[in-house]
């Protein structure tokens, strides 16, 4: 017996990596240093920083990936992890530098796979993060023919006293909500229950939603917000806290940017909530408190920002194409969101 007859095709792996090596190579910023296929991802600090602090985070897409599984559809998975880790390590304002992920199936299929890294490599670039290096793990026995899983892991870089970390919020400060597309990469095990127990297939075309299929709508991927918020803080808005909108969604994320003795008053009647959502909560029965406390609802994205530049905070993301929303503000309190209301 050998690897190969065990179910671990060595060769298949070597060739997947050639096949993905101009993928990660179009990622490449200029403080990488050496290639693809070494033990380790080099990657040289940029210049012009007086107290650099690394910042990092790490996710995975979740069970958002057996959608993609069922619908053959694996190039938006891909951006949807690099996504889930920058906008995490955006939220202390630092710019992400570089990228690696953790790819593991059960048998490589190339094809599969390679569309899954294009993902990858889009999401890096979009960002502007190197994609430093990986892991492909075939583990035969493991995973069911067709499965695979995703973690990825982010370094981003940020000078020390530009770092955001709850100390500047202020009672006053406004509530800027950035709209997402979709549902991004959370309540996928909710949005699975739903679809298999109502009449209707991942093809379809929901009333009210476009041209889009049921499918193509879950399957949207996350947002990256990198390039307009970093260059939101190079205008010199005054911004004192950012929360990334994931699982748990408003009443778990915004607290995570307050500081001591403080809450957020939301008025959800300040943002467009997309019909997605309003479909999910019909269809499934979903209450309003569970509607909230599993999706993001519309929003991927909030910064809390002096008063006096609420408005030119809205009209910068607009002009970037992203709607922008003030949905409240942050008053005395305990670290809760208060306001939360019904789907109107």
């Amino acid at each position: 017996m050998d690897y190969r007859e065990a179910g671990v095709d060595v060769e298949a792996g070597r060739a997947f990596v050639e096949r993905i090596r101009n993928l990660v190579h179009s990622t490449h910023r200029p403080e990488v240093i050496g290639g693809l296929g070494g033990f380790s991802g080099c990657f040289q600090l940029p210049g012009g920083f007086k107290e650099p602090v690394l910042v990092s985070g790490t996710d995975g897409v979740g069970t958002k990936l057996k959608l993609a599984q069922v619908l053959n559809c694996h190039d938006t998975v891909g951006i949807d992890l690099v996504a889930m880790c920058v906008n995490d390590v955006l939220t202390t304002a630092a710019e992400p530098i570089f990228f690696l992920d953790y790819l593991a199936t059960g048998k490589l299929n190339s094809d599969q796979l390679t569309a899954v890294v294009t993902g990858i490599s889009t999401g890096c670039k979009v960002a502007g993060c190197a994609l430093l290096g990986g892991e492909t793990a075939e583990m035969p026995g493991f995973y069911q023919p067709g499965e695979y899983d995703l973690a990825g892991f982010c370094v981003g870089i940020v000078e020390k006293n530009r770092m955001l970390d709850r100390s500047q919020v202020r009672v006053g400060d406004v509530a800027i909500a950035l709209a997402s597309d979709g549902l991004h990469s959370n309540g996928f095990s909710l949005v699975r229950k739903i679809v298999d127990e109502s009449k209707h297939n991942l093809g379809d075309r929901i009333e009210g939603m476009g041209d889009r299929s049921l499918g193509e709508i879950l399957l949207a991927p996350t947002r990256i917000y990198v390039k307009p918020v970093l260059a939101a803080l190079a205008r010199e808005l005054e911004i004192h806290g950012m929360a990334h909108i994931t699982g748990g969604g408003l009443p778990e994320n915004l607290p995570r940017c307050l500081g001591e003795n403080q809450s957020l008053r939301v008025d959800c009647h300040n943002w467009v909530i997309p019909p997605i959502f309003n479909w999910l909560a019909e269809v499934g029965s979903v209450s309003n408190s569970a509607m909230f406390n599993t999706f993001n609802m519309g929003i991927g994205f909030v910064l809390l920002v002096a008063p006096s530049q609420a408005r030119q905070a809205v009209e910068w993301f607009n002009s970037q194409e992203i709607a922008a929303y003030a949905i409240g503000e942050v008053i005395s309190g305990t670290g809760k969101v208060e306001g939360i209301q019904d789907i109107s």
